[in-house]
């Protein structure tokens, strides 16, 4: 071997695989623009994992299902005075029929409402005793059957819809059962019935006691209520069980606490959007406060 092969093999031991600027750009290339790519793409399969697969429409007919009435105690007056259907809507139905939510009509909406009003009202106060897609069931909820039916009239006639209020059933109607009874008791029964009034009395009363010192009323509104948002902590709401997130709020007391969730509070409605007592909306914030403690 001749002194010049010997210095060119020398030397090409020593530069290495890359000897064209062309092999150098794709040696960068899978160096750095590789990884680059490879890193975006996990970081948006990661992030995508924690989408909802189905469209918003499933998403809020999802939140408008958690928020379903699921049982609670309660002390209701039969003797009430009839609520109107305003105060129903409020206190019912705004929820969901104040933004559209989960596909319900929105309130004033005449378009939404327009091939709704034309089934009739008939149609229309079935559909909410009874339930239809996400709503659920009102029969037997905290507004009698009447108000509810108040409240369709009302949500109808804000979207030009012109049904009369339904009419308040006639007392003697209802009394007359009882009068034909009394009628047919003899003499001495009156003098049976005073003697057990006091005794049939003070049953409703230690019931009452017993409801309203019930915790589990505070989990049952929780769960009707309140979840829809603090499941998850929704629009800031501090999630269920998050001490760090509860921790500065309670440090302003249950009472304090009590009347925000009475009065509403940034995105929170008054009361969760709920017909709630002021009694069952301590019982909440008492159940989520425990959670944390």
């Amino acid at each position: 071997m001749s002194a010049n092969d010997h210095t060119t093999a020398h030397a090409e031991a020593h530069t290495g695989p890359i000897k064209t600027p062309k092999q150098l750009l794709a040696a960068v290339f899978f160096s750095f623009v590789v990884p680059v790519f490879a890193i975006i793409g996990l970081v948006y399969y990661v992030a995508s994992a924690d989408k909802p697969l189905a469209g918003a429409d499933d998403a809020e007919r999802a939140v408008a299902e958690r928020i379903q009435k699921v049982g609670m105690v309660e002390i209701r007056d039969a003797n009430r005075p009839l609520r109107t259907g305003e105060e129903v809507y409020k206190g019912q139905c705004i929820a969901c029929h104040g933004t559209g939510a989960a596909g319900s009509p929105k309130f004033g909406d005449a378009a939404a409402w327009a091939p709704r009003i034309s089934t009739g009202y008939d149609a229309l106060l079935h559909s909410a005793l009874k339930g239809k897609g996400a709503m659920a069931a009102q029969s037997g909820g905290d507004f009698q059957d009447i108000e509810i039916g108040r409240a369709v009239v009302y949500m109808t006639t804000a979207a030009g819809g012109k049904f009369a209020e339904p009419a308040v059933p006639a007392a003697g109607a209802a009394d007359a059962p009882a009068a034909d009874a009394a009628a047919a008791t003899p003499a001495a029964a009156p003098v049976t019935a005073v003697a057990a009034t006091p005794a049939a009395a003070t049953a409703p009363a230690a019931t009452a006691k017993v409801a309203a010192t019930d915790t589990g009323a505070g989990e049952a509104l929780y769960k009707q209520a309140c979840f829809a948002c603090h499941g998850a902590g929704v629009a800031g709401a501090p999630k269920f069980g998050d001490k760090a997130a509860w921790a500065p709020r309670i440090q302003t007391g249950v009472d304090a606490l009590t009347a925000s969730a009475i009065k509403g509070k940034g995105a929170m409605p008054p009361k969760g959007g709920s017909a709630a007592s002021d009694a069952d909306i301590h019982l909440a914030v008492v159940y989520m406060v425990s959670a944390v403690k």
